[in-house]
This record gives C-alpha cells, sequence and structure tokens, in this order.
C-alpha cells in the first residue's frame, strides 16, 4: 500500500458515490490507473463492499438496543447454533463475541419501537437453544458514530 492507496481509502470512506473523475482529481491522479488502483484494492479484499447508509429515523427505527447474552456452555457447537441464528435476524446490526464481561456475546439492534424490542426478544432471541440470560441497555442519545476506518496508522513510502 502507498499513498495514493491510502488517499483512496480515505476519499471513498468519506463519500461512497465519488465518481472516478472526481476521485482521480481529489488525489492527483488520472482516472484510469485510479480506476486500476480501486479494482486492485477490491480484488484483495482490501475494499470489501460498497452500501449507502440509511437514516434509521426517517424509517422509523427510533430505538437502539444493546443487549449482553450470556450462554449456558461454552462449547463450538452451542456458539456456532446461536451465531447461526442471529445471522438470521435484520434487527441485529452487530453481533460481537465480548470477553471481560458476564456476557459472551453483545448484540447491537434497531427496532421501531418497545413493543418491537419485547417481540424481538420473547421471539427470537429467547428460543436460540442455550441463551440464558439477557442484559438490556437502551441507547438515550447517539453521540458519535462512523463507518469510516482509521488509517492513521498506515505507515506509506
Amino acid at each position: 500500500m502507498d499513498k495514493l492507496d491510502k488517499r483512496i481509502l480515505t476519499q471513498i470512506q468519506q463519500d461512497g458515490r465519488i465518481t472516478n473523475l472526481e476521485l482521480a482529481e481529489k488525489i492527483g491522479l488520472s482516472p484510469s490507473p485510479c480506476a486500476r488502483r480501486i479494482k486492485h484494492l477490491e480484488v484483495n479484499g482490501t475494499i470489501g463492499k460498497t452500501v449507502t447508509l440509511l437514516n434509521p429515523e426517517m424509517l422509523n427505527l427510533k430505538l437502539t438496543a444493546l443487549l449482553q447474552i450470556s450462554m449456558d456452555r461454552h462449547t463450538p457447537d452451542r456458539f456456532k447454533v446461536f451465531e447461526d441464528a442471529i445471522k438470521k435476524f435484520p434487527e441485529v446490526m452487530e453481533c460481537l463475541l465480548i470477553t471481560g464481561q458476564s456476557a459472551d456475546y453483545q448484540l447491537k439492534i434497531l427496532v421501531p419501537d418497545m413493543h418491537a424490542y419485547q417481540e424481538f426478544l420473547l421471539n427470537k432471541i429467547t428460543r436460540i437453544d442455550g441463551v440464558t440470560d439477557v442484559h438490556s441497555s437502551f441507547v438515550l442519545r447517539q453521540v458519535c458514530a462512523s463507518t469510516e476506518l482509521p488509517l492513521h496508522h498506515i505507515k506509506v513510502d
């Protein structure tokens, strides 16, 4: 990775809809080499996928909950059952296997309201084999959020 690749990554994280021509201008490269570099970054897996971020409030997803979930057994089979089930729930924005807490997993979910949360909890989460405990916290306000990965640690020539 060189300084041009790093500039490309910085720019496309800020605006995924930027045209190749605009991107090439911003990083000081002509369009064809810029497109080739992007293709290379996609092929080598540095660029995973391009998405459009939606505004949850505009889509009536007004309640964000953080769930800490404890499992009855710490076995690969038990974790696989849980993880396979969680991946099917569109309400789950993030699922992390964690350490340093009494819980095994932390989930971030988005739902319209408390009623939808209750339905999600009772009809989905608590029905997964092995779930023994769920602690929920509700987000009052999102202070900051980013989808941009920090790149300052990448040393370039």
